[in-house]
């Protein structure tokens, strides 16, 4: 082979060589940017505005009829005054029927319906569960407190944007302290949650209790906290030129 007919071979070696690298380091992925997990919860402490009773009539008799009878009796008339106090919401829930059979002893019939109780007033639900164990013969389940949806969305809405910020300031730390110049926000994710701070819980046995002065209340507070987690993606650190 000639020398001249060697030259332009070479040289053309040389070109597809250099594009195939060119091309190879086009196609390479560029390294992965590190991220950071970044958390920030707020909490708020706010005054339990809602009270919640739970009362139940109860009858026990041989004839399941009887039983059922006396029991829809009582409820429709504790139900009638409870719509009759202003600001109380009523419903009734919970209607079991069952027969029981103990040991030497005649079987009967249990007869339950549970009446929910929900208001703002304290005082006035307080005096209606004692007229409604007094005078229609309803025995209390329980008590319970808790923040009206109204509150609870107005403190979810003012957290939300103080855990924001904050955990802004500390994605922008955490990229600081990695010596990135910059961040960004990858997937986040906003999260409500409430825990109610420890009282007492009233609850009652099987016996009816006597008609007497209201039940004393003490409502108590419920903590509304709202996290955020979520991702900041760090910008790598440009070298100095």
């Amino acid at each position: 082979m000639r020398i001249s007919n060697i030259r332009p071979a070479i040289a053309a070696c040389i070109a597809i060589a250099a594009i195939s690298t060119v091309a190879r380091a086009q196609t390479l992925p560029l390294p992965p940017q590190p991220v950071v997990t970044v958390t920030a919860s707020t909490t708020s402490t706010l005054a339990n505005d809602r009270m919640h009773a739970w009362l139940r009539a109860e009858v026990e008799n041989p004839d399941p009829a009887v039983a059922a009878n006396e029991v829809n009796t009582r409820m429709a008339k504790a139900l009638a005054r409870a719509k009759a106090v202003r600001g109380i919401d009523a419903s009734t829930t919970a209607y079991t029927s069952y027969q029981v059979s103990e040991r030497n002893q005649p079987s009967r019939w249990r007869v339950a319906q549970t009446l929910s109780l929900e208001g703002a007033d304290f005082s006035a639900l307080a005096a209606l569960v004692s007229k409604l164990q007094g005078d229609d013969g309803l025995v209390l389940s329980g008590m319970s407190f808790s923040v009206s949806a109204a509150a609870r969305q107005a403190a979810e809405d003012a957290l939300t944007q103080q855990a924001i910020k904050a955990w802004q300031a500390r994605a922008q730390a955490a990229a600081t302290g990695f010596g990135s110049a910059a961040w960004r926000a990858g997937r986040v994710s906003i999260q409500t949650g409430d825990s109610v701070r420890p009282q007492p819980t009233f609850r009652t046995g099987a016996m009816q209790v006597a008609a007497a002065a209201p039940i004393a209340t003490e409502a108590g507070n419920t903590d509304v906290t709202v996290t955020i987690t979520g991702d900041a993606i760090l910008e790598p650190t440009r070298p100095a030129r």
